[in-house]
């Protein structure tokens, strides 16, 4: 018995088209390879989708790769993620379940699907927003799931406290003491992180993502991954299968004490070989003068237009002409009002400006809304807002 393992695949999560067009490609490539190894069913551990609602043609792609394996006689067997779910009820997961493409197991934990090829009995717990699915493993009656006979798959899209990468120590998770026992695989997601562990419930599996799924996966992961697994016996033999459709370039740069124009020539000296590449570029520190705007980023990528796509971070940029201001205050109402007028002061700049910009970065998405149309939609008003249409 043989079957593929994927999980977070976030298919339409990114909002650069050259990234999103690879999200939907090493989804495809997946199920091509689980074909070619003649996997006999799929488990897809929550977020095929980066949103309840994806976009039609991101769908109409992820259909016919369904499709494909329904001909070939391929089930697929999935779980909601903390995307797929929607407080509303609305789930594409819905609508594949319905064209009998996949079958959804978290419905109900305690009726196992089972697979008629192979007689593997399925089950788990689907990713909800905020972590919510920590409280529906805090009531599941595990010892009624752990009395069921039979070779057993636990499916589940949440944090593992024992199992958490030291940078994710405050995401929210589960013990596995909460997950019920003497299941044979413990198919997982949620964490983008590739981990295989023996637990003393059993074998537990986070496949990675499908592809990586921001700017930070891009620089630690470099490629997307899903597992194989095949049971000889009594034992299980798994395969990492890599999904490095395009390589990765990642450069860090350390603006303490430099001028723009001198991050601007280390850049384009250091890049190199860059052709096809997808390129990340992180710059931190604090100029010697300057501001980060002043960095010339439209000639960095005018000179680097040969790459596949090119992605910045400059989150951890500081420029010396900004300064602290310190506000007196007895209490915390007006805090915003007082720093504004302090920094008009100082700075000359203007204060309508900034509140109307700080109300547009303060908008929340609209149900339903996909998160790339989401950011598309504030990023425009801030645009506008700016009078920066004309700027390229």
């Amino acid at each position: 018995m043989k079957f593929a393992h994927l999980a977070d695949c976030h298919i339409g999560g990114w909002r650069d088209p050259n990234l999103k067009e690879l999200t939907i490609e090493c989804f495809e490539k997946a199920i091509d390879i689980s074909i070619e190894n003649e996997v006999d069913f799929v488990l897809i551990a929550g977020d095929l989708f980066d949103t309840a609602l994806p976009n039609v043609d991101q769908l109409k792609r992820t259909t016919k790769a369904l499709q494909y394996l329904r001909e070939l006689d391929i089930p697929v067997y999935a779980i909601a993620g903390s995307h797929d779910y929607s407080p509303s009820g609305k789930t594409m997961l819905d609508v594949l379940e319905n064209a009998k493409l996949l079958k959804n197991v978290s419905k109900n934990p305690y009726k196992f699907t089972i697979d008629k090829k192979t007689g593997t009995k399925i089950t788990g717990l689907g990713g909800k927003r905020s972590s919510l699915e920590i409280n529906d493993f805090k009531e599941l009656d595990k010892p009624l799931l752990e009395s069921e006979p039979g070779f057993k798959i636990f499916m589940f899209h949440t944090a593992v406290e024992e199992l958490r990468p030291i940078d994710l120590e405050a995401m929210q998770a589960i013990s596995l003491n909460d997950f019920p026992k003497g299941f044979n695989y413990y198919a997982g997601g949620h964490v983008h992180i590739v981990l295989e562990k023996d637990a003393d419930i059993g074998k537990v599996i986070f496949p990675g993502p499908g592809f990586p799924n921001n700017f930070r996966e891009l620089e630690k992961l470099k490629k997307g991954s899903f597992y194989i697994v095949e049971k000889a016996g009594d034992t299980l033999l798994t395969n990492k299968i890599e999904l490095n459709l395009k390589e990765v370039l990642s450069y860090s740069f350390d603006a303490t004490n430099k001028t723009p124009d001198e991050i601007d020539s280390e850049i384009l000296t250091t890049i190199k070989d860059f052709h096809n590449k997808i390129v990340t570029i992180r710059i931190k520190g604090e100029l010697e003068s300057g501001k980060p705007s002043d960095i010339s980023f439209r000639k960095i990528y005018s000179n680097l237009d040969d790459a596949y796509t090119i992605l910045r971070n400059t989150s951890k940029l500081r420029s010396k002409e900004f300064e602290v201001l310190h506000v007196d205050l007895e209490e915390s109402l007006g805090v915003e009002d007082a720093i504004l007028k302090e920094y008009k002061e100082k700075q000359g700049a203007d204060e309508f400006l900034i509140k109307k910009l700080m109300d547009t970065l303060n908008k929340e998405k609209q149900d339903g809304e996909k998160t790339g149309d989401f950011e598309a939609r504030i990023l425009q008003e801030a645009i506008t807002l700016l009078n920066l249409e004309n700027d390229n």
